[in-house]
C-alpha cells in the first residue's frame, strides 16, 4: 500500500518532479475516508493527477515546508481540519482543551488558530500568482458575514481576510472533481510552462463558475451579471450596524443548503465594489458516487511518520463505518446541514461489506466494531417518498416538529446492513456508536410495516449493538427550550428509556442510557436548568455527557446567540451570556455530586433578576 506522497523524497519515488495540486492539512495525515484531506487527495490522485500532503506545516521561521514541493502546475489547496479549528482548540468557557484530538499524541503546538488564513497568507508571501483554494468545515461555515465566538466579533467572508481565492464549501469529491478538470482541459492541456496563474483562474471562473463555491467579485465581474432569482443578503456593514439584519441573512443561508432547487447567495464585504458570490450547491451524490469515494485505496493507517504516536481521533474510529452522509434531523446548534445537508446519501450494502472485511484484516482488530452509524445512527436510505414534494420544501427539518408525511422513514434496510455485517467471518459483535433519533423510532407510522420495522429496529439495536451502554441526544428536558433546539419533546426520551428498559429486562441484559445535555442554549434559563437538575435526580441520572453552549459559525442557535432575536421570528430570545451566567447554568448538571444541594436546587438571586428584566417576548417557544 502506498500513501500519498508528503515529502520532496517521497515524490521522487514516483517519478515526480512536478506536482499538480500541493494540499496543505491542518491535520495529521490518516489515510481514511472519515479524514478529509485524506478523502480529497485520493480523489484527485484518482483523476490521474500528481498531488501530495503537507500534514500540520511549521507556519513558523523560514516556512520550508510550505516551499519543499514547489509550485504546482493548478493550485494549493488547504483544508484546515476535520473539526474546526477553534472548537477543537478551546472550550466553551475559552479554555485551552486537554488535547488536540486530530494531532499526534493530541500535541497543541501542531497547528495555528485558523490554518485557513495562516497558511494562506504564508503561500502568498511566497507564491503570490498561485491559486489557493479552501474547504473543510472552518471556511464551509465561514463563507459569508459569520459570528466569531471566540473574538466576540462579526467576520466577514474568509476569503477576505485569507486572501485565498476560492472557497470550496460542502462535501468537496464532487466540485474539486470539476474544478481539477476544467483547470486541465481549459488551461493546461498540452501546456509545460509555469501552470495556472490567478489571472488565469478567475478568468475561468467568470466563464465556467464553480457549483458550491465561493468567489469575491467586483460588480461588474459577477458571473453571468445579476440574476432576477439571486437572493442578496445584508451587506457585511449594514450586518455590523444592526444583528437583525445578520440574523435575517441566515434564514437564507440555512434554505438554500437544504432544498433541492437552490439559487445564489450574493453578499458585499464590506471592501469597496466586492462581493461574495456562494454558487449553488451540487446535488446530493448518488450511493454510486458515494460507493466511490469509499472504494478508493485508502491504507486506512496513519502514515508511517507518526510510528509511536497516538492520534486521539483515529484511534476512535479505526474500526468504525459510515453508512451515509447528511442529516434531516435540522438540529438549531447543529452544523452538519450546512455542510453535508439534509438529504441523505447511503452507500451501498456491498460497499459496506467491503469496507468491514478490510477492517477484519488490520492485524490490530478484535471482531469489534466500534461503530456502524453516519450523522445520525438510524437515517440510513431515508428520504422522501415523492421528491416532487422534496422540491418545494423548504423546511430545515423533516422531523421537526413533528415527522414529515412524505419522509418513508424504513429502518428495514439498516437492520439488514446490522445482520450482513454481523455475519462476515471475524466479526464478533458490531456497536452503534452514533446518536440514536429515538423520535424516528417511536412515531406512529400510518404504515403499520413501518411501525413494525421501527420496533424491529429498536429490540435489534438494543439487544445486539450496544456495548453497555447506549448514547441519545434529548439535549434538555424543558419543551420551552426544546422547540428552539429544533429537537422532540422530552416525554419522548422518558418513553424510549422505557422501552429500553423493558427489552433489557426481557433479554436479561443491564445496559445504560446515556443522555446528552446543554446548557446556556438559547431560550434556557436558570429556572429552566433547575427544573432539568430536578427531573434527572427523578430518573436517578448522574449526567456525564453535558456541555456548555458554543456558538459556532452558521447554525440558527448561534445567530440567536449573538442577535438576541430567532432568524426565522426576528422575535426576542434570552440568551445567558455573560461566563457567570454560563457556569451557572452549567453547575446543575452536577448536582448530584454535592448532596447537600440535591434536596432543593435553588435559581441564583442573579437569575430572577435577569428573568424580571428581560424584555417581554412575544414569540416565546413559537415554532421555527
Amino acid at each position: 500500500m502506498q500513501w500519498l506522497p508528503t515529502t520532496k523524497k517521497e515524490c521522487e519515488r514516483r517519478g515526480w518532479d512536478r506536482l499538480d495540486v500541493v494540499l496543505f492539512s491542518g491535520d495529521a495525515y490518516v489515510d481514511h475516508p472519515s479524514f478529509g484531506a485524506a478523502v480529497i487527495g485520493r480523489t484527485i490522485e484518482a483523476m490521474g493527477l500528481r498531488v501530495a500532503i503537507v500534514p500540520q506545516p511549521d507556519w513558523h521561521g523560514d516556512h520550508r515546508d510550505f516551499l519543499k514541493l514547489g509550485r504546482p502546475r493548478m493550485c494549493f489547496m488547504v483544508s484546515p481540519g476535520a473539526m474546526d479549528s477553534m472548537v477543537n482548540k478551546y472550550t466553551a468557557a475559552r479554555r485551552l482543551r486537554s488535547e488536540d484530538a486530530y494531532s499526534p499524541d493530541g500535541r497543541h503546538d501542531q497547528r495555528p488558530e485558523m490554518p485557513s488564513i495562516v497558511y494562506t497568507k504564508v503561500l502568498k508571501e511566497h507564491f503570490p500568482d498561485t491559486p489557493v483554494v479552501l474547504g473543510g468545515i472552518e471556511a464551509s461555515m465561514r463563507r459569508l458575514t459569520h459570528y466569531d465566538y471566540w473574538q466576540d466579533r462579526l467576520r466577514p467572508c474568509l476569503l477576505v481576510e485569507s486572501g485565498a481565492d476560492m472557497i470550496v464549501y460542502g462535501m468537496g469529491e464532487q466540485p474539486i472533481r470539476d474544478l481539477c478538470r476544467m483547470l486541465e482541459e481549459k488551461i493546461l492541456h498540452g501546456r509545460e510552462d509555469a501552470g495556472v496563474t490567478v489571472a488565469d483562474f478567475r478568468a475561468l471562473m467568470r466563464r465556467y463558475p464553480l457549483r458550491q463555491s465561493v468567489m469575491l467579485w467586483a460588480e461588474s465581474e459577477i458571473p453571468g451579471g445579476r440574476r432576477d432569482d439571486d437572493i442578496v443578503l445584508y451587506g457585511h456593514d449594514e450586518c455590523l450596524k444592526d444583528r437583525k439584519k445578520q440574523a435575517a441573512n441566515f434564514k437564507h443561508i440555512e434554505e438554500q443548503s437544504n432544498v433541492m432547487r437552490p439559487v445564489r447567495l450574493l453578499q458585499k464585504t464590506g471592501k469597496p465594489n466586492e462581493t461574495a458570490v456562494v454558487e449553488v450547491p451540487y446535488p446530493p451524490m448518488t450511493t454510486e458516487q458515494l460507493d466511490a469515494s469509499y472504494d478508493l485505496p485508502y491504507t486506512r493507517l496513519p502514515h508511517p511518520k507518526y510510528n509511536g504516536k497516538r492520534i486521539p481521533a483515529y484511534e476512535m474510529i479505526k474500526h468504525s463505518v459510515c453508512l451515509h452522509r447528511g442529516c434531516f434531523g435540522g438540529c438549531a446548534f447543529c452544523t452538519i446541514s450546512a455542510h453535508q445537508g439534509k438529504f441523505i446519501v447511503s452507500r451501498s450494502k456491498e460497499s459496506i461489506l467491503r469496507e468491514v472485511k478490510q477492517i477484519t484484516e488490520m492485524p490490530d482488530f478484535r471482531g469489534y466494531i466500534s461503530d456502524l452509524g453516519g450523522p445520525s445512527a438510524n437515517m440510513y436510505r431515508m428520504g422522501g417518498r415523492d421528491r416532487s414534494l422534496c422540491e418545494k420544501c423548504r423546511r430545515p427539518s423533516c422531523i421537526h416538529p413533528g415527522v414529515c408525511p412524505n419522509l418513508n422513514a424504513d429502518h428495514r434496510p439498516l437492520t439488514e446492513v446490522y445482520r450482513a455485517v454481523d455475519a462476515l467471518p471475524g466479526v464478533k459483535k458490531s456497536f452503534i456508536g452514533s446518536g440514536v433519533r429515538y423520535d424516528l423510532l417511536l412515531h406512529d407510522y400510518k404504515d403499520p410495516a413501518l411501525r413494525k420495522a421501527a420496533e424491529d429496529y429498536t429490540r435489534e439495536l438494543v439487544v445486539k449493538h450496544v456495548s453497555g451502554r447506549l448514547k441519545v441526544a434529548p439535549e434538555h428536558t424543558e419543551d420551552n427550550v426544546l422547540r428552539l433546539m429544533r429537537k422532540p419533546p422530552f416525554a419522548l426520551f422518558e418513553r424510549f428509556k422505557e422501552i429500553f428498559d423493558r427489552i433489557n429486562r426481557q433479554a436479561g441484559l443491564r445496559q445504560q442510557i446515556i443522555p446528552y445535555f446543554i446548557s446556556s442554549h438559547p431560550g434556557c434559563r436558570e429556572e429552566d436548568m433547575q427544573r432539568l437538575a430536578r427531573q434527572m435526580r427523578h430518573l436517578d441520572f448522574r449526567l456525564e455527557q453535558v456541555q456548555d453552549f458554543t456558538p459556532t459559525p452558521m447554525t440558527v442557535s448561534t445567530e440567536a446567540w449573538y442577535a438576541g432575536v430567532h432568524p426565522y421570528t426576528l422575535e426576542p430570545v434570552f440568551c445567558a451570556k455573560s461566563a457567570e451566567e454560563k457556569k451557572r447554568q452549567n453547575a446543575y448538571f452536577f448536582l448530584w455530586k454535592k448532596p447537600e444541594q440535591k434536596q432543593n436546587p435553588q435559581p441564583h438571586p442573579a437569575a430572577a433578576a435577569s428573568h424580571r428584566s428581560a424584555p417581554p417576548r412575544k414569540g416565546r417557544g413559537k415554532r421555527s
